[in-house]
């Protein structure tokens, strides 16, 4: 009977024992799941700790060089002393950069700090396997690409963030530059982003090369970590991003932290469940197997709570008696003794800053009897400082004193996690606004002329840019005038200090609202609202008349003057403005300086005719429409033919042909003068040549003082295999006018050398002295033809023409001259003792097919 009473007891507690072992079988699941879950959660906020650093210390290293490429935008041309003096600045933020390079045009040419990174001078990207690609993409996208890591010219191996830099062109546009390389350290960009920290308990890989992301090449970490499951996060980069990943040091964990504390729980359970049922089967009389078992339950129970770290305390409100467990004991710092505590063991552990806020949350759940919760920090003996969090109920039975069960556990590491994200993010936001300061900085200093304080280019061609075309807009355009002399005479000292003193006369007399800036050396800008002409004309007789008084530099009375341009934008935009202000003071330039002048219809249409003029010049020289006339030279005694000129002339399409005085000026403007003076002599040698059988000695030739400064001269001249003595290059006496121009010197000495002769040309009106002539002894010097029109009618010129000539023999000079008109002119000349006669009095300048039939016919002898 009683065995069939157990067996029946035994079929309830089998089906609860199966139900149980499902449920531990699927909480264990759930755990293991949770588990993995809270340590991959773990290891995904250490790698953003990190991640946030790599992003912060990157941006923050190209937003310093950001400020750089401001400058080097508004000083396109800046030699190394400048790039340094700017880069310097930035290394003195903390940074990883380890230097920064300039590279116009694609090749290294400036660089900071100079020291150590020698021979990256001259590397060219374009012939460079490992930059090429990265410059290139950063040049054709106009964006910043972030490369790396290289192996380094200089040594060692960096990320380097290049930058395309664009510098506006005059058209309005604007053109490439170059690169600027910021080189970030890889070692310390390593070390500062905590990568390499010795204490970091991850293992951790970067992918993405060149900021290819995660289908890049792997440049950090190991195989392990790629292969082992990771947290992978990406580390966004200006022109790309890097994969990183991590795993713990020594692979993920197989089993969770608290399985067996679970086990022990889900076992706890069961037992539990099971042994009610096991217990109203057996018999009243197992009571004390059943302690004994209630016994080892509570072991297991004690050994769950063991594993969890949490302990468990009762207080006893009455009598304030304290019971503590031996994790509690080992939470607080207090010896393994078994001896009773008290309320002070609780608090005299305490952290004597949160005490206060510990009672009160005591005292306030054992007032209301409710629920327990607060966190504070405990000082341990030795001085450790640790958080604990503890949780507790109240509790009281029927008869017995009111107490509070609870209890607590350590949650250092995660108060010290928080804690170090907090720092973390202060730090990046103390560091984003020591960038932005600078950055700020560094754009103020870009957009502003550090002699004067006053908007600079940049600043302007930026207001302009976003003026709106509401209202009239004038804009001023001032040159000082003499201010080159004072720079040459007193020093750079002496010149800044009268660009500062213009600098406030300009300030003073324009309007509050007004926009002044420096936009060049000498150069100033006032660009105002609303006013008409009237006021303008005003404005600028201030400033004309307030520029004229002396300014007293370290007792010199130094004086200039200012030139201004005006235009209104009547039907254009802002920029334009400046483009017909500088027109208008060219213009006043032209007319006299220290004046101004407006911007009008009429020198529009000068403008119009300038530029016609230009294109067909510059068309005529592809048709190969300037060809090159010549007029005879005759001996004074004999009226034989002893030289030619050859003279440029244009054989316009429309209006025939032209004398230089038709087009000289718009052609110097075009610099293509010499190309002119080169077409001409290619002509008269070829001509020359063809001239052999007329006996005619030597051709001469015009040279301008632009070509004098071509350093390939005499290189194409050495190339034209000129016979010594057919050839003379005719030079105005104004070029010899500058002692110190050395080079000019040397290409006449060494086109001497190459037996060509050096004539002064209109001798008589520039300023050339006899120190002149015996400085550059020349074979021949022309008498301009203004001396010689008067000496048929003036006794006293005639007097200068003949000291002119017995200078000339004097030094053994022969002397033409230029002009003779009629035969009066050919005869005095003669007997002034006159060695050559060029004018229309014998023959006018002629194309060479009507010099050849004039040079046979001989008809001047005729005339002579």
């Amino acid at each position: 009977m009683r065995q069939a009473v157990f067996s029946s007891a035994n079929v309830p507690a089998a089906i609860a024992f199966v139900v149980l072992l499902i449920c531990a079988i699927f909480a264990d699941q759930q755990n293991r799941k949770v588990s993995d879950q809270l340590v991959r959660a773990d290891v995904l906020a250490k790698v953003n700790i990190i991640r946030a650093k790599i992003e912060g210390n990157i941006n923050g290293n190209l937003q310093l060089t950001q400020g750089l490429v401001s400058a080097i935008v508004t000083e396109p041309y800046m030699g190394q002393q400048r790039f340094a003096s700017l880069a310097g600045n930035l290394f003195e933020q903390k940074s990883q950069l380890r230097n920064i390079a300039g590279a116009p045009d694609l090749v290294i040419s400036l660089m900071y700090p100079l020291k150590g990174n020698e021979k990256a001078i001259g590397l060219d990207y374009r012939k460079n396997e490992a930059q090429r690609a990265a410059a290139l993409r950063a040049r054709d996208r106009h964006e910043l690409v972030f490369a790396g890591p290289v192996d380094l010219a200089q040594g060692g191996r960096g990320f380097i963030g290049r930058i395309p830099v664009f510098v506006p062109t005059a058209g309005g546009g604007d053109r490439f530059w170059g690169i600027v390389s910021a080189v970030v350290d890889v070692d310390r960009l390593y070390a500062a982003s905590g990568l390499t920290d010795p204490a970091i308990d991850i293992d951790v890989a970067l992918t993405g090369k060149d900021a290819l992301g995660g289908g890049g090449e792997r440049f950090f970490g190991g195989d392990n970590v790629v292969a082992g499951n990771p947290v992978t996060a990406e580390v966004e980069l200006p022109s790309g991003s890097w994969r990183i990943s991590a795993i713990p040091k020594g692979g993920w964990p197989a089993a969770p932290k608290n399985e067996r504390t679970l086990q022990a729980l889900m076992a706890l359970a069961g037992v539990l469940v099971v042994l009610p049922i096991l217990v109203a089967g057996r018999l009243f009389g197992e009571r004390q197997k059943n302690y004994a078992e209630l016994r080892r339950l509570s072991g297991r129970l004690e050994l769950a709570l063991e594993a969890s770290g949490i302990g468990v305390w009762e207080h006893d409100l009455a009598t304030n008696e304290l019971v503590w467990d031996e994790r509690v004991n080992e939470i607080y710092g207090k010896p393994a003794d078994a001896k009773p505590r008290g309320y002070d063991d609780w608090a005299g552990t305490i952290h004597p800053d949160d005490i206060e806020r510990a009672r009160r949350d005591f005292d306030q759940a054992a007032a209301t009897k409710g629920l327990y919760s607060s966190q504070y920090r405990l000082v341990h003996h030795d001085g450790t400082i640790r958080h604990v969090r503890t949780r507790a109920t109240f509790f009281q039975d029927s008869g017995d004193t009111p107490k509070m069960i609870g209890a607590e556990w350590d949650v250092t590491s995660d108060v010290l996690l928080n804690e170090n994200l907090v720092r973390e993010r202060q730090l990046s936001e103390s560091k984003n606004a020591e960038l932005e300061a600078a950055s700020a900085r560094i754009e103020h200093v870009a957009l502003h002329d550090s002699l004067t304080g006053l908007p600079n280019r940049r600043y302007l061609d930026e207001m302009l840019a976003e003026s709106g075309a509401t209202g009239r807009t004038a804009l001023l355009h001032l040159d000082l005038d003499r201010f080159k002399q004072i720079n040459d005479t007193l020093g750079h000292a002496a010149g800044d200090a009268m660009l500062v003193h213009a600098s406030k006369v300009i300030k003073a007399n324009a309007g509050p609202a007004d926009f002044v800036a420096r936009i060049g050396g000498d150069e100033f800008v006032v660009v105002g609202h609303g006013a008409g002409d009237d006021r303008l004309a005003e404005l600028a007789s201030r400033i004309i008349e307030e520029m004229r008084q002396p300014v007293n530099f370290q007792g010199h009375q130094c004086r200039f003057g200012v030139s201004i341009g005006i235009a209104a934008n009547d039907g254009v935009d802002a920029r334009q403005l400046l483009v017909n202000a500088d027109l208008a003071l060219y213009r006043a330039k032209s007319h006299g300086r220290n004046r101004y002048e407006f911007f009008n219809a009429e020198l529009q249409s000068e403008i119009v005719r300038t530029k016609q003029i230009a294109d067909e010049i510059l068309g005529g020289l592809e048709r190969n429409e300037f060809i090159a006339y010549y007029q005879p030279q005759f001996d004074a005694r004999t009226l034989e033919i002893v030289g030619v000129e050859a003279l440029s002339r244009w054989k316009h399409p429309r209006r025939g042909i032209l004398a230089p005085a038709a087009y000289l000026k718009v052609a110097e403007e075009l610099n293509v003068v010499a190309l002119i003076d080169r077409t001409t002599l290619k002509q008269a040698l070829e001509n020359f040549e063809r001239w052999s059988h007329l006996n005619i000695p030597r051709v001469s030739v015009n040279v301008s003082a632009r070509r004098l400064e071509d350093r390939d001269l005499i290189k194409g001249l050495r190339k034209l295999a000129i016979k010594q003595g057919t050839v003379s290059f005719e030079l105005v006496e104004s070029i010899f006018l500058d002692e110190n121009d050395d080079f000019v010197s040397w290409n006449i000495e060494q086109i001497k050398g190459l037996g060509i002769d050096i004539e002064i040309d209109d001798f008589g009106t520039g300023y050339a002295s006899i120190v002149s002539l015996l400085k550059l002894q020349p074979r021949r010097l022309k008498i301009d033809r203004q001396l010689i029109t008067p000496i048929t009618g003036s006794t006293a010129q005639r007097r200068l023409v003949s000291s002119i000539i017995e200078i000339g023999k004097s030094l053994g000079i022969e002397v033409v001259a230029e002009g003779v008109e009629t035969m009066d002119h050919a005869r005095i000349l003669k007997e002034l003792g006159c060695d050559i006669l060029q004018g229309y009095a014998f023959g006018a300048p002629m194309d060479a097919k009507t010099f050849k039939a004039f040079a046979q016919s001989r008809k001047w002898l005729q005339a002579g």
